[in-house]
């Protein structure tokens, strides 16, 4: 049993008792079964399916991260420019917003500069490296601001689009560190920076994000309406470019992740099938603005919504039939493999799921420090394991986990 300050069962009797309410009635509100916050509470259970987490969050009013507890800030680094959130939070808000614009003596960045600083900081985002993220991305945010304001005529449009892609890498980086506000006002910026650019894909992907955001803050209806709303406006014909049926793809597999957590199970399968459509229409995997759509992504995505409808064994199947996992960056095929090793947890194969979790930290290491779910699961396997040192104990230490 785990009875330090930083398990899920802690958090939730804590937050619980602050409102008054019994497991009984929390149990209700949420509309899950009072056996799992007792197992919860009691650090029998170290671990639950998103959904529940979703409804334990609504009927306690917190975010999910707030349960989840997941990092909240970068990690420490030797070097003296070691990220930080408070950077990157004066980067999307800063308060020259409020007090006019200082002149600036230096030149002003070209397109092209800004074009390799945003490659860069996306392929490394791909890769999973927080910590590099969070070092480059304000100077990258302020130096875009800098250009959109300076330049005028097509070269202004331009930098508005770095900019757009840039506030929308803070605004999942901070959705990652469970600053959920912060990441929907970086999300508003994007927008707006997208409607003066040269790219009228970037407010789609905007919709992308926010959906995204939304459900990570439990907003699950409104993640849901939003990416819907958005595919519809912008639904292809199934002679459209392949970018225009990517992006109608991400869009639907947005609203099924919100719509699973809903419990919504018919739904996300006919979401799932247009998507899958879609992605055989293009025949092959994209990779466009760092994220990745076609028949492999949306084989990842079915094994996904298994594992979230508690379908395990039929997770692993489809899992076994997912095509060219190699064409998916680090962190979508670490996801995939986190998911393998929430269906073996569920059917109680403790080797088989720290062999998936040890397959997810090769491929993106420091992704897997700061995603919840991973520690989770890791938690729950060392509070069964007797073993001094064991493969389960190391990755722990290897996620900095507490106790």
């Amino acid at each position: 049993m785990h009875n330090d300050e930083h398990s899920i069962g802690d958090r939730i009797a804590r937050l619980r008792s602050r409102r008054g309410l019994t497991q009984e009635r929390l149990a209700e509100r949420a509309a899950i079964s009072v056996d799992v916050v007792r197992k919860l509470e009691q650090g029998r259970r170290q671990t639950a399916r998103l959904s529940t987490i979703n409804r334990l969050a609504r009927a306690l009013d917190v975010e999910p991260s707030v349960l989840i507890g997941q990092p909240t800030t970068f990690e420490a680094h030797d070097d003296s420019g070691s990220p930080s959130v408070l950077a990157l939070r004066q980067a999307v808000s800063p308060i020259t917003d409020l007090l006019g614009e200082d002149p600036d003596p230096e030149d002003p960045p070209t397109v092209g500069a800004l074009r390799a600083a945003l490659h860069s900081t996306e392929r490394i985002r791909r890769e999973g490296r927080m910590g590099a993220i969070g070092n480059m991305l304000p100077q990258l945010i302020r130096d875009a601001r800098t250009a959109a304001h300076a330049h005028t005529g097509p070269d202004q449009a331009a930098a508005y689009a770095v900019l757009a892609e840039a506030y929308q890498v803070a605004a999942t980086t901070l959705t990652a560190l469970g600053k959920e506000d912060a990441a929907f006002t970086a999300i508003e910026r994007a927008m707006a920076a997208a409607r003066r650019s040269d790219d009228p894909h970037l407010e789609t992907l905007g919709i992308s994000s926010l959906s995204w955001i939304f459900t990570k803050q439990g907003r699950l209806e409104d993640a849901e309406h939003i990416a819907l709303a958005c595919a519809e406006k912008i639904e292809p014909s199934f002679r459209s470019a392949p970018l225009d049926l990517s992006l109608w793809g991400i869009l639907l597999l947005r609203a099924a992740t919100a719509t699973v957590r809903q419990g919504k199970h018919n739904t996300v399968e006919e979401l799932l099938n247009m998507a899958s459509a879609a992605a055989a229409r293009i025949g092959r995997d994209r990779l466009d603005y760092a994220t990745p759509f076609g028949p492999t992504n949306a084989g990842v995505a079915k094994v996904n919504f298994l594992v979230e409808m508690e379908q395990s064994a039929k997770a692993l199947t489809a899992a076994r039939t997912v095509p060219e996992l190699a064409s998916l960056p680090p962190t979508w095929r670490a996801r995939f493999h986190v998911d393998r090793a929430l269906a073996y947890a569920d059917l109680g194969k403790d080797d088989s799921t720290v062999r998936a979790l040890l397959a997810a930290e090769q491929d993106a290491p420091e992704w897997m420090r700061y995603h919840g779910t991973t520690r989770r699961i890791v938690a729950e396997l060392r509070g069964r394991e007797r073993r001094r040192t064991s493969p389960v104990t190391e990755l722990a230490d290897r996620l900095h986990l507490d106790g």
